[in-house]
This record gives C-alpha cells, sequence and structure tokens, in this order.
C-alpha cells in the first residue's frame, strides 16, 4: 500500500517508517525539516511542509492507500496542534478520495482517563498531559464524526524496554489498567491494522498491565 506518515521522524513515527518499508509498503512522510529523516530519505518520499499548511497536506495526501497520523507536540502542555492538524487533514483526505485513517493518540484521551497506572494518573497527567489530552479529546470527535474509515489507537505510557508478555488489545475499557508499552510494539501495531483492518470505526487501548 501507498501510505502516508504524519510524525514520521518523531519516536514512534520513524518506527511505523521502518516497519512499513520492511513490509514493502510504499511511504510518504510530511516533515518540516527533511533533513531529520536522516537514513530513511532513500527509500521514503518526503514532502517538506507543516501538518497545518492545506496545500502541503493535500499534496501529501493525494495518490494515498491511506494515513497514519503519530504527530507530537513536543514539551508543551497546552496546544490545539492535534484538532487544528486533524480538520486540515480530514478535509483533503475527503477531497482526494482517501478513507483510511490510523491516529495515534493515548492513554488519557476519551475512556481511558484514569486507567494509565497510579503514577501516570496521578503525577503525569495531571501535571503535565492534561491539556494536551483536552484537545486529543476534540481530534478524536473529529475523526469519529468523518467518513473515514479510521481506527483510534490509544498506547499506555510508554517505556524504553518491551514489556513481557502479550500485547493487550482493548476496545471496552471499563476497569483495566494498562500502565506501559513500547514504542516498537506501537508501531508494530499500527502497521498490522494497515494490512488488517481488525478495528475500523474503533478505539483501541493498547499495553501491558
Amino acid at each position: 500500500m501507498r501510505v502516508l506518515v504524519l510524525g514520521a521522524t518523531g519516536g514512534v513515527g520513524r518506527l511505523v517508517v521502518e516497519n512499513a518499508l520492511k513490509r514493502r509498503h510504499e511511504v510518504t512522510a510530511l516533515v518540516r525539516s527533511p533533513d531529520k529523516v536522516g537514513d530513511l530519505a532513500s527509500p521514503v518520499t518526503v514532502v517538506t511542509g507543516d501538518a497545518l499548511d492545506a496545500r502541503a497536506v493535500a499534496n501529501a495526501v493525494t495518490g494515498q492507500s491511506a494515513v497514519i497520523y503519530a504527530l507530537g507536540a513536543g514539551n508543551v502542555r497546552h496546544t490545539s496542534l492535534f484538532s487544528d492538524s486533524t480538520r486540515v487533514l480530514l478535509t483533503a483526505m475527503t477531497q482526494h478520495a482517501v478513507r483510511r485513517l490510523i491516529c495515534v493518540t493515548g492513554v488519557g484521551a476519551g475512556d481511558t482517563k484514569g486507567h494509565g497506572g497510579f503514577l501516570y494518573d496521578r503525577l503525569v497527567y495531571p501535571l503535565f498531559t492534561k491539556g494536551i489530552y483536552a484537545d486529543k479529546d476534540k481530534q478524536e470527535s473529529l475523526i469519529r464524526e468523518s467518513p473515514t474509515d479510521w481506527t483510534i489507537v490509544r498506547p499506555a505510557p510508554f517505556r524504553n524496554a518491551r514489556p513481557s508478555g502479550p500485547l493487550r488489545v482493548v476496545t471496552d475499557v471499563d476497569s483495566i489498567t494498562l500502565r506501559r508499552i513500547a514504542r516498537a510494539e506501537v508501531a508494530e501495531f499500527l502497521i498490522d491494522e494497515l494490512e488488517q483492518n481488525r478495528y475500523v470505526r474503533q478505539s483501541v487501548f493498547i499495553g501491558h498491565g
């Protein structure tokens, strides 16, 4: 497939690109700084532009089979980047008849709030990410209301080392707590979903207890 990755130079996005290429998909990356693509540049089609630039996004979306959204906001506590860029993206996808969208948000969005473990829920979320997730909630609403074939992926808090045991994939959060996940696992899950379409028009919470 031909897949556009937003956030291709980030921690998860770079791994998404690597996994997609290994599985012989054609990858386009929309990036503000092409030099950050580094050693991935050769097999990747690089489109220079900002995720808020409607013209650049439309150019990148044209001809794609799917879009994987893995943008991060950097070291900020409040932002409208996620909802603003998603509006731009959804408009471009509609205009260019690209239906498949897989979007990474995270624990703290929607009904995963309060399900990331004691440290995350009591310290990290209220002090550092609450403002970010307010915008991710807006982003998720825009996606759910769109005509796209969407999947929203909410990873547990990131850990550098891959946790032991099988990855849990939850569609009904209920009382479940997922405390950790490796970025590599998220990337692998996203490409699996790209290929298998198991959770179309669903939000999934992934990680380890």
